[in-house]
């Protein structure tokens, strides 16, 4: 049924500083069975240009090229063509250990889980420096046998492990059962897909090695697309919410989704600047807080007592 071991699907878009490292690291890995889709989304930077250069060396590159739609989209088209067993999906920004596929795939096979979730760190660019952030993959609620399921997480199930694709590789047939999609919006494209995986699956696992490397510092390009999409993570929470009610799961994981809505509502708005910031304020306070389900539930019911006090302060009652 599939021709590959791992499709490892890329979304591009004018990235052209750093596209050579992220591919070559990618080239290199010592599981060889693979194919490496590279999705364009129009760059206008070169990008597209340093695809093909690495399409003509490496046979296993298959490159398409569509109009700008967004990461999401990409992800998509790259899902749709891949021919793997297993599916990847990484950041063009990023780079990786020659054994990332190796490790997360002798992982995800020992106990024949749906997806495995591997270890990583952030470079900071401009100090040259490789720190891990324990929130990532925060082991300490994980159980310490291998397999388990979102039952068996002992915080809140959305926090353990953070809403982003490219630590994580899955099973296409698992994939493709539940028909996970990652949507086709600017921004926190890949909660609604992380996040319905995490639920929905019968067996994750987890290996702690560090096998990636998120860069920081250099991603101008999505700070600035958060100013103009400022909406989207609540578009990705209604959307998550929407997929667990369809799934008669919502009744279980309530409390766990508001808290979490809470944090991430929270987030985006410490994170966006002015003009974006008093408009999303506004937004949250006059209709998301209570359209999330946060509004009206006691201080009980809020996990982080210090996020329940920013948001009275915020709706003005304290």
């Amino acid at each position: 049924m599939y021709s590959k071991k791992v499709s490892i699907i890329i979304p591009v878009y004018n990235v052209v500083k750093y596209l050579d490292k992220c591919i070559e690291s990618v080239c290199a890995q010592t599981e060889k069975n693979i194919e490496i889709i590279l999705v364009d989304d129009e760059s206008n930077d070169g990008s597209i240009d340093v695809c093909r250069r690495w399409a003509e060396k490496d046979d296993r590159i298959v490159l398409i090229e569509q109009k700008n739609a967004g990461a999401g989209a990409a992800r998509n088209t790259g899902l749709r063509a891949a021919k793997g067993e297993y599916l990847l999906f990484l950041d063009s920004d990023d780079f990786f250990e020659p054994d990332m596929v190796e490790e997360a795939l002798k992982s995800i096979e020992e106990v024949n889980a749906d997806f495995v979730v591997f270890g990583s760190d952030t470079y900071y660019m401009d100090k040259d420096e490789f720190i891990r952030n324990p929130w990532v993959l925060n082991k300490k609620h994980v159980p310490p046998y291998m397999p388990f399921t979102h039952r068996e997480l002992t915080d809140n199930v959305f926090k353990v492990f953070v809403g982003w694709a490219w630590d994580k590789l899955y099973r296409t047939e698992f994939v493709k059962a539940h028909d996970l999609y990652f949507q086709e919006q600017r921004t926190t494209n890949d909660l609604l897909f992380v996040f319905s995986a995490l639920v929905l699956a019968k067996k994750i696992t987890v290996n702690d090695k560090v096998l990636a490397h998120q860069r920081r510092g250099g991603k101008e390009s999505l700070s600035v697309t958060r100013e103009k999409s400022w909406h989207c993570f609540y578009d990705a929470l209604t959307a998550l919410r929407d997929r667990l009610v369809a799934e008669n799961i919502y009744w279980e994981l309530e409390q766990d989704y508001i808290n979490y809505a809470l944090h991430f509502s929270l987030w985006n708005l410490r994170t966006l600047a002015e003009p974006t910031h008093t408009m999303l304020r506004e937004k949250l306070v006059d209709e998301w807080f209570e359209s999330l389900g946060i509004k009206g539930k006691p201080e009980s019911y809020f996990y982080n007592k210090g996020e329940y006090a920013d948001y009275l302060e915020l709706i003005g009652e304290k």
